[in-house]
């Protein structure tokens, strides 16, 4: 199919303002000009998004704004924050009953109850579905046996360095996404691409496994979050424009002249994202309409974003419903009711040359709100602004009608003498999320490596050569305050809250010098916010864990203190009980030496997932009960 790009829809996500290298007019005094970042401090006015009535204002609207943004050498510069769905770290939950025909098992290890995301493996207590190398397999736990398989390779895209599928599961349905990695460079902008794209295939799971329908797109699939049985899914496009490969010829203004002529001169389609879907030997093509399109009011016009919404009980995917806005995320964050998706604006355009320069321009996260507490289409409800930056979706998080947001200012990642952290408090007041109240000021000269939120309590890391454990009550929304902190060696990636009142961190040790020492495991005691303390520690020098930056492969049961933690290409089993952590054994995959990327509970095995196969194992001593090789 061509470029078209299935964007996913969002009724309402044209009310998306992440914009790529663009700002929005501010409600602070101290920053009034139109077009500049907000001053720290102060709550920015939501965008007024403005859909249009014909495709011919929208092609007018579209060519200026994007030849605005172009330059000698095409987007320079530009947003490039779209990442393929498993890059951004998602958070736990622990084991759960299902319906009484299904024994006790876990869950993907999700942010929040009620949204569900794709992970590389699901089960529903009856059966284990996964996707291998395109083949998408059914294993009964019960019969420790394969009882279905369906190959898909011939309906994705042909990978150049391979594929990476997740899963969806609702019933007797299964949604495939998969991404196509690879780049390669595009005649358009010059820039890298990816070779394939985003392909969704709804899978009968019902008897013989057998393909209903396929959603195809080109892009890059930002996330997807499952509430219920509605999917939404997320993808980022940038506009087809063939600007000249040849940059040897002419000066910058002339270069930047002759892009801003291919601008000119593009249709609309460049801009609108093309989807093809398929029902059996039904096909249909189609084109995000202009009136599905929205712009907020400072743009660039070099990305697009579109939400799709799909109902998995259906016998069929469908359009999707898509909706568009000139914008860009990188992040998403959802509840049961709820989904946010945020992105920081790292550049921003100079006005004033005829070159096209750009410069950097104040780290801002935009965030915007969407009500999913229906099916189908959410509804948009606010967006605002918050300074600084956000290091995966676990930054967020919304409790009682307000969103918490954790961000470093300054160099983020070489963690300088300029960079800090804070944590600000929003509410929704009409449409704009509005500051009630910030802790700023947090681990100077550090950046963060893991939060978490839990109820009225936060807790942030930051880390550059100790690892200071702030504890931060939230209680009142108009003034957070920090009320604990600990100072060790090291830093936690990722933190899992406990019962009675602990909390797990996983991450790297460090000397003193902030050099990093192999993998840690901390549990702490938060019960006195005044007071967190560690209890224990568990280390392997020298080791990493993949949990550091993909939480879904980690593993908690909350009954048995059980705790499966990726280690190189094994999994160590941990038990976690009172004030200690101790070690049960390792689980190893044999054959093609394959990585294990996830473990799950079905009743009392457990089960872990790679690319060579399935083993069953005993939780309690680590045991081999048995082994499902991939054929």
């Amino acid at each position: 199919m061509t470029r078209g790009a299935h964007i996913f829809a969002i009724g309402a996500l044209a009310a998306l303002t992440l914009l790529g290298g663009s700002t929005f007019p501010t409600a602070s005094p101290e920053s009034s000009t139109p077009g500049q970042p907000m001053t720290p401090g102060q709550p920015t006015a939501a965008p007024l998004l403005v859909s249009y009535d014909s495709c011919a204002e929208a092609l007018a609207g579209l060519r200026a704004a994007t030849g605005a943004s172009v330059g000698p050498w095409g987007f320079d510069n530009g947003w490039r924050t779209g990442v393929p769905l498993g890059g951004v770290p998602q958070a736990a939950a622990g084991a759960r009953m299902a319906p009484e025909s299904a024994p006790e098992h876990s869950t993907t290890n999700v942010h929040e109850a009620g949204a569900d995301e794709p992970d590389l493996v699901k089960t529903d207590g009856r059966r284990i579905v996964t996707v291998t190398r395109g083949v998408l397999r059914v294993v009964d736990p019960a019969a420790r046996r394969e009882t279905g398989r369906v190959d898909l390779t011939r309906m994705l895209p042909k990978p150049r360095w391979g594929q990476q599928a997740t899963l969806l599961l609702h019933g007797d349905r299964a949604l495939v996404l998969s991404y196509t990695m690879g780049a390669e460079m595009q005649p358009a902008t010059r820039e890298a691409r990816p070779s394939g794209a985003p392909s969704l295939i709804l899978v009968d799971l019902a008897g013989t496994p057998r393909v209903l329908g396929t959603y195809g797109m080109d892009g890059v699939l930002v996330d997807a979050r499952q509430t219920g049985s509605t999917a939404r899914i997320v993808v980022r496009t940038r506009p087809e424009l063939a600007f000249s490969q040849d940059q040897r010829e002419g000066t910058d203004e002339t270069r930047t002249a002759a892009n801003r002529a291919v601008v000119a001169r593009a249709g609309v389609e460049a801009w609108l994202p093309e989807y093809e879907w398929t029902a059996g030997a039904e096909r249909h093509v189609g084109r995000v309409g202009c009136d599905r399109l929205s712009q907020p009011p400072v743009w660039s016009g070099t990305s697009m974003l579109t939400v799709l919404s799909f109902d998995l009980t259906g016998d069929r995917l469908g359009d999707g419903d898509p909706v568009s806005v000139a914008a860009d995320a990188s992040i998403v964050y959802g509840t049961g009711t709820g989904l946010w998706l945020a992105g920081d604006r790292r550049v921003v355009a100079r006005p004033d040359s005829p070159r096209g320069r750009w410069r950097p321009g104040p780290q801002v996260t935009e965030i915007h709100q969407f009500d999913t507490g229906s099916p189908g289409r959410p509804r948009y409800v606010a967006a605002g602004t918050v300074p600084g930056t956000l290091i995966n979706q676990y930054a967020l998080s919304q409790w009682q009608g307000h969103l918490r947001v954790a961000t470093t200012t300054g160099d983020t990642w070489g963690a300088g003498p300029t960079s800090e952290s804070a944590v600000y408090v929003l509410r929704p007041d009409g449409n704009t999320l509005v500051r009630t109240g910030a802790v700023t000021g947090l681990g100077p000269g550090e950046r963060i490596f893991s939060v978490r939120f839990l109820g009225g309590t936060g807790y942030v890391v930051t880390f550059r050569q100790t690892d200071p454990l702030y504890a931060i009550d939230l209680t009142d929304p108009a003034a957070p305050r920090v009320t604990g902190e600990l100072k060790i060696t090291g830093y936690s990636a990722y933190l899992h809250p406990l019962p009675d009142g602990r909390l797990l961190g996983v991450g790297q040790e460090a000397d003193r010098r902030g050099r990093t020492q192999g993998l840690q495991v901390s549990l702490f005691d938060v019960r006195d916010p005044a007071r967190p303390t560690r209890l224990d520690q568990w280390h392997v020098p020298k080791a990493y864990s993949a949990l550091e930056h993909d939480t879904h492969a980690f593993l908690h049961h909350p009954q048995t203190g059980l705790v499966a933690l990726p280690v190189g290409d094994d999994v160590r089993l941990l038990r976690v009980s009172g004030a200690a952590i101790g070690e049960v054994g390792t689980v190893s995959h044999t054959g093609r030496a394959a990585p294990v990327l996830r473990s799950l509970l079905v009743g009392d095995v457990l089960w872990t997932i790679s690319d060579a196969g399935l083993r069953a194992t005993d939780p309690a001593t680590a045991r081999s009960l048995d082994w499902l090789p991939v054929t």
